[in-house]
């Protein structure tokens, strides 16, 4: 991250990433398509120098022998690493389009961006300042110090302090697992108790796609303590992920 504390490109970008070869044909950039994961296309590269940017739709009704440089889009938008990941987004936003090519002074391809990246960019910077919030307040209502880790956590050591979630919002967390957009869990680490304090929609979607493990803020209490979401797992009989319906 920047010293001025915004995020860039740079942090967030693909740096592995596919391209193709002006040269390259229809039907052999059609094909690469058809199997890829993604089928936004591909960067157009003369080595590594980005010539241009060729979608699906840049192939409908061409001859299969036609080479890539003749329909590719060579009017391109494009990133640098070193540009703001909130001004990526609004060029993302406005143009419509899926996938910024990132590229240095010289023209050269360093790595992609993606609307999934950008909005990767927001969960994480949205979740810390939620579990410092929560922090602050068991240390000032329990007289505690509490320190903040980020680790895997396994979804069977977890208790559940919500005992409902809706299947709606379930299924949108399942999307979100799906494509690696999930938020991270925030759970509470006290002697015996591991408890979720935010994320049952996410552990039950997770659980249903057989994920065992999740990325988690965790929020450690060394010292046994009280807490009140764990009164709240106790009252509503909350033992496992199970237990949520």
């Amino acid at each position: 991250m920047a010293d001025d504390g915004n995020p860039r490109v740079r942090d967030y970008m693909t740096r592995d990433v596919a391209t193709v070869s002006p040269d390259d044909t229809v039907r052999e950039v059609a094909e690469r398509i058809a199997e890829s994961d993604d089928h936004s296309g591909f960067p157009v590269c003369d080595g590594r120098h980005v010539e241009g940017f060729v979608a699906a739709r840049d192939l409908l009704l061409q001859e299969d022998h036609v080479p890539i440089f003749k329909v590719m889009a060579t009017d391109l938008l494009v990133a640098h690493p070193e540009m703001k990941i909130n001004d990526a987004a609004r060029v993302i936003l406005r143009s419509g389009i899926r996938r910024l090519p990132v590229v240095d002074d010289a023209g050269n391809l360093v790595g992609i961006i993606s609307n999934a990246d950008v909005i990767r960019s927001q969960i994480e910077r949205a979740t810390p300042g939620k579990v410092d919030k929560l922090m602050r307040t068991l240390e000032s209502i329990h007289g505690v110090d509490a320190r903040e880790e980020r680790r895997e956590v396994p979804l069977s050591e977890l208790t559940p302090t919500q005992g409902k979630v809706y299947a709606d919002e379930l299924e949108g967390r399942k999307y979100e697992l799906e494509r690696g957009l999930a938020e991270p869990l925030v759970v509470v680490d006290t002697p015996g108790d591991l408890l979720l304090a935010d994320g049952h929609h996410r552990v039950k979607a997770a659980s249903r796609l057989g994920i065992d493990e999740m990325d988690a803020y965790v929020i450690v209490i060394d010292e046994p303590v009280d807490i009140g979401m764990a009164k709240t797992a106790e009252k509503e009989n909350l033992e496992a992920i199970a237990d949520i319906e």
